[in-house]
């Protein structure tokens, strides 16, 4: 007999098979890095690596080293040292001091209307004089052929070329929340699409955004996204809906990042960008966490309170979640085993993205890497 459970479990289980299948669908639609081609030796036109860095002094030495490391013919590496109060500065001054290579600027002060991170690389692309930016975050570290390879993605016809890192995550309850986080994003965000030129879908990843300096200036630069915390995502729209070839890859063994080291960083680095990338929508934040809860983690509970065909629909609608999140779990190179942490790795990101927009509402604005931006004027900056 047909019921409305039976209906409800019948929906949530398709939208769950739906969901998983895009998941398969992005990564077979979405190249790895590792599988282009470095440019011939001496050809390509001249990159410019511009890496905003605050408070990297634990990261930044080896960062710096895998960016001067690359075998690119002609790069040129700008490092923005962005009102640092550890030793970042310092550190990046002796690397200077023993290679002309490596430029640093540093900035005391962020002009009224700017997020720092913002300011400091459009500050360094300034100073830029490479036919190609690419835009790097201070911890990341590249493979000495992926500058290369992502010219040469360029060179095969793309105005922006991005790259999505590899996680180095040293705990395991965090590795299963970043699972989540990038199981749901590659369908949020339509990541088969994003090659399509026909394609309204679009992405940008802060680890690795390569683009030509043409298309950055047209677009009018970092300024256009002054007050964006996602500014990563929002170059990548700019770029696309201005018309730019966009190619998006996996970067596996060829970029790589630890993320955060502890679910407590990670809480709080969601702060900053987690209301921005819902446009600052209370209904769009509601409705996410609506279809979150029935979709990602009702069917976990309901298999056990349900019996028959509901059950079996719930059952059905908990296997095919979960081998979405498995399908993550391998590419990312994370132990399968973390698959069974699912439910609960899931009521971690949503209790994350409740504590994010809540703080950011009461709070009225979010405070990011030292300075308090208000409400108002993060709304203020559409895109």
């Amino acid at each position: 007999m047909l019921t409305a459970g039976l209906v409800v479990a019948g929906v949530i289980a398709g939208v769950a098979l739906v969901a998983t299948a895009l998941v398969f669908r992005s990564y077979a639609a979405v190249s790895r890095l590792s599988g282009v081609s470095p440019m011939p030796a001496g050809q390509g036109p001249r990159v410019s690596i511009v890496v905003a860095a605050r408070n990297e002094a634990l990261n930044v030495r080896t960062a710096v080293a895998s960016f001067l490391g690359q075998d690119y013919h002609d790069v040129e590496l700008i490092v923005v040292e962005d009102r640092s109060t550890d030793r970042t500065g310092a550190i990046l001054d002796e690397m200077a001091a023993k290679t002309s290579r490596l430029r640093v600027v540093h900035i005391t002060d962020l002009p009224p209307g700017w997020l720092g991170k913002n300011n400091a690389l459009h500050a360094g692309a300034d100073r830029a004089t490479g036919d190609i930016l690419l835009f790097v975050d201070g911890d990341i570290i590249l493979e000495r052929t992926s500058v290369s390879r992502a010219v040469a993605a360029m060179e095969l016809g793309a105005d922006h070329v991005t790259v999505s890192p590899q996680m180095e995550l040293p705990d395991r309850l965090l590795q299963a929340v970043t699972a989540y986080f990038l199981t749901w994003g590659v369908v949020a965000l339509r990541i088969w699409e994003v090659n399509d030129p026909r394609s309204s879908a679009f992405v940008g990843i802060g680890a690795f955004n390569m683009v030509r300096t043409k298309w950055y200036r047209d677009i009018g630069g970092h300024a256009r996204i002054a007050m964006r915390p996602d500014d990563d995502l929002m170059l990548g729209k700019l770029l696309k809906h201005s018309g730019a070839r966009q190619q998006v890859f996996f970067g596996r063994d060829q970029v790589a990042v630890e993320w955060y080291r502890t679910l407590g960083e990670a809480t709080q680095g969601f702060r900053k960008n987690a209301y921005a990338a819902l446009h600052y929508s209370f209904a769009l934040f509601v409705g996410g966490i609506s279809i979150s809860l029935a979709v990602g983690v009702w069917p976990f509970a309901a298999v056990w309170l349900t019996t028959g065909a509901t059950q079996a629909a719930y059952a059905f609608a908990m296997a095919a979640l979960m081998l979405g999140f498995a399908k993550t779990a391998s590419e990312q190179q994370m132990p399968l085993w973390l698959t069974l942490l699912y439910p609960i790795a899931a009521l971690i990101q949503l209790g994350m993205l409740v504590l994010a927009v809540g703080r950011t509402i009461i709070a009225g604005g979010i405070e990011w890497r030292g300075t308090f931006y208000p409400l108002d004027q993060l709304r203020a900056n559409k895109i």
